[in-house]
Protein backbone atom coordinates (compact mmCIF):
# COMPACT_ATOMS: atom_id res chain seq x y z
CA UNK A 1 0.00 0.00 0.00
CA UNK A 2 1.06 2.79 -0.94
CA UNK A 3 1.14 6.28 0.86
CA UNK A 4 1.25 9.88 -0.14
CA UNK A 5 0.57 9.25 -3.75
CA UNK A 6 -1.51 11.74 -4.54
CA UNK A 7 -3.18 13.19 -8.10
CA UNK A 8 -4.36 16.41 -8.94
CA UNK A 9 -8.40 16.27 -9.39
CA UNK A 10 -10.86 18.42 -8.46
CA UNK A 11 -13.90 18.19 -7.15
CA UNK A 12 -16.72 19.00 -10.26
CA UNK A 13 -19.16 22.05 -8.43
CA UNK A 14 -22.38 21.80 -8.15
CA UNK A 15 -23.41 23.54 -11.26
CA UNK A 16 -21.08 21.13 -13.26
CA UNK A 17 -22.60 18.27 -11.42
CA UNK A 18 -25.05 15.89 -13.24
CA UNK A 19 -28.55 16.48 -13.20
CA UNK A 20 -29.47 12.64 -11.82
CA UNK A 21 -32.65 12.07 -11.62
CA UNK A 22 -36.02 11.96 -9.20
CA UNK A 23 -36.37 8.39 -8.59
CA UNK A 24 -33.86 5.32 -8.72
CA UNK A 25 -32.60 4.17 -12.04
CA UNK A 26 -32.29 0.57 -10.80
CA UNK A 27 -34.06 -1.75 -8.07
CA UNK A 28 -31.91 -2.54 -5.24
CA UNK A 29 -32.34 -6.18 -4.05
CA UNK A 30 -34.10 -6.72 -0.29
CA UNK A 31 -31.60 -8.75 1.78
CA UNK A 32 -27.69 -8.88 2.07
CA UNK A 33 -26.62 -11.83 0.56
CA UNK A 34 -24.27 -12.43 3.50
CA UNK A 35 -25.78 -11.55 6.77
CA UNK A 36 -29.85 -12.67 5.48
CA UNK A 37 -30.86 -8.87 7.03
CA UNK A 38 -32.44 -6.31 5.41
CA UNK A 39 -30.37 -4.36 3.14
CA UNK A 40 -32.33 -0.87 3.28
CA UNK A 41 -34.16 -2.05 6.56
CA UNK A 42 -35.77 -1.50 9.19
CA UNK A 43 -32.92 -2.16 10.86
CA UNK A 44 -33.25 -3.45 15.14
CA UNK A 45 -34.50 -1.44 17.31
CA UNK A 46 -31.02 0.83 18.90
CA UNK A 47 -28.95 0.00 15.46
CA UNK A 48 -26.90 2.60 14.99
CA UNK A 49 -25.39 3.44 11.16
CA UNK A 50 -21.99 5.11 9.63
CA UNK A 51 -20.84 5.60 6.46
CA UNK A 52 -17.34 5.15 5.34
CA UNK A 53 -15.91 5.63 1.73
CA UNK A 54 -11.94 4.34 1.18
CA UNK A 55 -11.96 3.53 -2.30
CA UNK A 56 -13.69 0.76 -3.81
CA UNK A 57 -16.97 -0.50 -2.32
CA UNK A 58 -16.39 -3.82 -3.04
CA UNK A 59 -13.56 -4.48 -0.71
CA UNK A 60 -14.57 -2.21 1.53
CA UNK A 61 -18.17 -3.45 2.33
CA UNK A 62 -16.40 -7.30 2.72
CA UNK A 63 -13.76 -5.69 5.63
CA UNK A 64 -16.75 -4.96 7.83
CA UNK A 65 -19.91 -7.25 7.04
CA UNK A 66 -17.61 -9.79 8.59
CA UNK A 67 -16.91 -7.91 12.07
CA UNK A 68 -19.20 -9.49 14.79
CA UNK A 69 -22.27 -7.33 16.00
CA UNK A 70 -22.80 -5.90 12.11
CA UNK A 71 -26.58 -5.60 11.25
CA UNK A 72 -26.21 -4.80 7.56
CA UNK A 73 -23.84 -3.23 4.77
CA UNK A 74 -24.17 -2.15 1.37
CA UNK A 75 -22.88 -0.35 -1.39
CA UNK A 76 -23.59 2.95 -2.24
CA UNK A 77 -22.66 6.52 -3.38
CA UNK A 78 -22.76 9.73 -1.15
CA UNK A 79 -21.19 12.92 -0.76
CA UNK A 80 -22.12 14.84 -4.23
CA UNK A 81 -24.70 16.45 -5.52
CA UNK A 82 -26.24 14.17 -8.28
CA UNK A 83 -29.63 12.54 -7.16
CA UNK A 84 -30.11 8.99 -7.74
CA UNK A 85 -27.03 8.47 -9.78
CA UNK A 86 -25.49 5.23 -11.18
CA UNK A 87 -22.44 3.61 -11.81
CA UNK A 88 -21.42 5.23 -15.00
CA UNK A 89 -22.27 8.74 -13.94
CA UNK A 90 -20.10 8.30 -10.62
CA UNK A 91 -17.30 7.18 -12.61
CA UNK A 92 -17.32 9.99 -14.56
CA UNK A 93 -16.73 12.24 -11.85
CA UNK A 94 -19.16 14.37 -12.39
CA UNK A 95 -21.47 13.69 -9.17
CA UNK A 96 -19.22 14.58 -6.50
CA UNK A 97 -20.26 10.97 -5.03
CA UNK A 98 -17.56 8.93 -3.48
CA UNK A 99 -18.06 5.16 -3.22
CA UNK A 100 -19.43 4.36 0.02
CA UNK A 101 -20.68 1.91 2.42
CA UNK A 102 -23.28 1.77 4.80
CA UNK A 103 -22.23 0.23 7.84
CA UNK A 104 -25.55 -0.53 10.50
CA UNK A 105 -24.16 -2.42 13.45
CA UNK A 106 -25.36 -3.28 16.97
CA UNK A 107 -23.43 -0.77 19.46
CA UNK A 108 -24.04 -3.55 22.63
CA UNK A 109 -21.91 -5.88 21.03
CA UNK A 110 -19.29 -3.44 18.81
CA UNK A 111 -18.39 -0.51 19.29
CA UNK A 112 -17.78 2.98 16.72
CA UNK A 113 -14.18 2.58 17.60
CA UNK A 114 -13.53 -0.77 17.08
CA UNK A 115 -15.14 0.04 13.10
CA UNK A 116 -13.24 3.13 12.97
CA UNK A 117 -9.81 1.04 13.40
CA UNK A 118 -10.80 -1.55 10.93
CA UNK A 119 -11.43 1.67 8.38
CA UNK A 120 -8.22 3.08 9.29
CA UNK A 121 -6.15 -0.01 9.06
CA UNK A 122 -7.08 -1.02 5.96
CA UNK A 123 -7.13 1.39 3.31
CA UNK A 124 -4.16 4.71 2.66
CA UNK A 125 -6.32 8.23 3.89
CA UNK A 126 -3.45 10.01 2.93
CA UNK A 127 -4.00 9.71 -1.28
CA UNK A 128 -6.99 12.60 -1.72
CA UNK A 129 -8.85 11.41 -4.69
CA UNK A 130 -7.51 8.32 -5.16
CA UNK A 131 -7.08 4.72 -3.71
CA UNK A 132 -3.63 3.01 -5.20
CA UNK A 133 -4.74 2.50 -9.24
CA UNK A 134 -8.08 3.82 -8.36
CA UNK A 135 -8.20 7.52 -9.25
CA UNK A 136 -11.25 10.13 -9.21
CA UNK A 137 -13.07 11.97 -6.44
CA UNK A 138 -14.88 8.81 -5.98
CA UNK A 139 -12.44 7.09 -4.59
CA UNK A 140 -11.54 9.87 -1.52
CA UNK A 141 -11.75 8.37 2.02
CA UNK A 142 -14.90 9.76 3.93
CA UNK A 143 -16.37 8.98 7.22
CA UNK A 144 -20.15 10.42 7.78
CA UNK A 145 -21.78 10.06 10.67
CA UNK A 146 -25.34 9.89 11.76
CA UNK A 147 -25.35 10.70 15.55
CA UNK A 148 -24.06 14.27 16.52
CA UNK A 149 -22.32 12.43 19.97
CA UNK A 150 -20.23 10.20 17.33
CA UNK A 151 -18.38 13.47 15.87
CA UNK A 152 -16.16 13.38 18.53
CA UNK A 153 -15.12 9.36 18.32
CA UNK A 154 -14.24 10.35 14.85
CA UNK A 155 -12.34 13.29 14.99
CA UNK A 156 -10.53 11.48 18.12
CA UNK A 157 -9.63 8.35 16.01
CA UNK A 158 -8.54 10.82 12.72
CA UNK A 159 -6.16 12.67 14.97
CA UNK A 160 -4.67 9.40 16.57
CA UNK A 161 -3.73 7.98 13.56
CA UNK A 162 -2.82 10.73 11.93
CA UNK A 163 -0.03 10.85 14.46
CA UNK A 164 1.02 7.23 13.52
CA UNK A 165 0.91 8.08 10.03
CA UNK A 166 3.06 10.87 10.52
CA UNK A 167 5.62 9.28 12.89
CA UNK A 168 6.30 7.25 9.27
CA UNK A 169 7.08 9.64 7.67
CA UNK A 170 3.62 10.18 5.26
CA UNK A 171 1.61 13.19 4.70
CA UNK A 172 -1.49 14.50 6.88
CA UNK A 173 -4.86 12.54 6.41
CA UNK A 174 -7.09 13.98 3.74
CA UNK A 175 -10.14 12.12 4.80
CA UNK A 176 -12.97 14.39 4.63
CA UNK A 177 -15.17 14.08 8.06
CA UNK A 178 -18.66 15.50 7.72
CA UNK A 179 -22.16 14.78 9.70
CA UNK A 180 -24.44 12.34 7.04
CA UNK A 181 -27.00 14.79 6.73
CA UNK A 182 -24.36 17.39 5.17
CA UNK A 183 -23.29 15.04 2.80
CA UNK A 184 -26.46 14.01 1.51
CA UNK A 185 -28.40 11.34 1.23
CA UNK A 186 -26.48 7.69 0.68
CA UNK A 187 -27.63 6.53 -2.77
CA UNK A 188 -27.77 2.62 -3.41
CA UNK A 189 -26.09 1.15 -6.29
CA UNK A 190 -26.71 -1.21 -8.55
CA UNK A 191 -27.40 -5.05 -7.21
CA UNK A 192 -24.28 -5.91 -8.77
CA UNK A 193 -22.14 -4.11 -6.24
CA UNK A 194 -24.15 -5.33 -3.43
CA UNK A 195 -21.57 -7.89 -1.56
CA UNK A 196 -19.82 -7.84 -4.46
CA UNK A 197 -17.02 -10.34 -3.25
CA UNK A 198 -19.64 -12.48 -2.28
CA UNK A 199 -21.00 -13.39 -5.35
CA UNK A 200 -16.99 -13.32 -7.03
CA UNK A 201 -14.63 -14.82 -3.95
CA UNK A 202 -11.80 -14.17 -5.80
CA UNK A 203 -12.99 -10.58 -7.35
CA UNK A 204 -11.08 -6.96 -7.60
CA UNK A 205 -10.09 -6.02 -3.83
CA UNK A 206 -7.29 -3.68 -3.04
CA UNK A 207 -7.71 -3.32 0.42
CA UNK A 208 -5.96 -4.61 3.49
CA UNK A 209 -3.70 -4.11 6.36
CA UNK A 210 -1.82 -0.62 5.29
CA UNK A 211 1.55 -1.56 7.41
CA UNK A 212 0.55 0.87 10.28
CA UNK A 213 -0.30 -1.27 12.72
CA UNK A 214 -0.58 -4.93 11.01
CA UNK A 215 3.25 -6.98 10.85
CA UNK A 216 2.77 -8.83 8.28
CA UNK A 217 3.35 -7.68 4.57
CA UNK A 218 0.62 -6.70 2.00
CA UNK A 219 0.91 -6.14 -1.93
CA UNK A 220 1.40 -3.00 -3.06
CA UNK A 221 -1.79 -1.00 -4.03
CA UNK A 222 0.09 -0.27 -7.25
CA UNK A 223 0.82 -4.34 -8.15
CA UNK A 224 -2.96 -4.50 -8.19
CA UNK A 225 -5.57 -3.65 -11.20
CA UNK A 226 -8.04 -0.76 -11.26
CA UNK A 227 -12.06 -1.52 -10.63
CA UNK A 228 -12.71 0.20 -13.94
CA UNK A 229 -10.07 -2.25 -15.25
CA UNK A 230 -11.98 -5.30 -13.99
CA UNK A 231 -15.40 -4.32 -15.12
CA UNK A 232 -13.72 -4.13 -18.70
CA UNK A 233 -13.76 -0.25 -18.74
CA UNK A 234 -10.37 1.00 -19.70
Amino acid sequence: MIFGSRMPIEMVSPEQALPGRSVPAFPVPSTHTVLGTPLVGPWPEGSKVVYLAMGCFWGAERIFWRMPGVVSTAAGYQGGYTPYPTYDEVCTGRTGHTEAVIVVYDPERLSLEEILKEFWENHDPTQGHRQGNDVGTQYRSAIYWTDPADEAVVRASREAFNDVVRQHGYPEITTELRPADEAGLFYYAEEVHQQYLDKNPNGYCNHGPNGMSCPIGVLRQDEVPSQESVLGRD
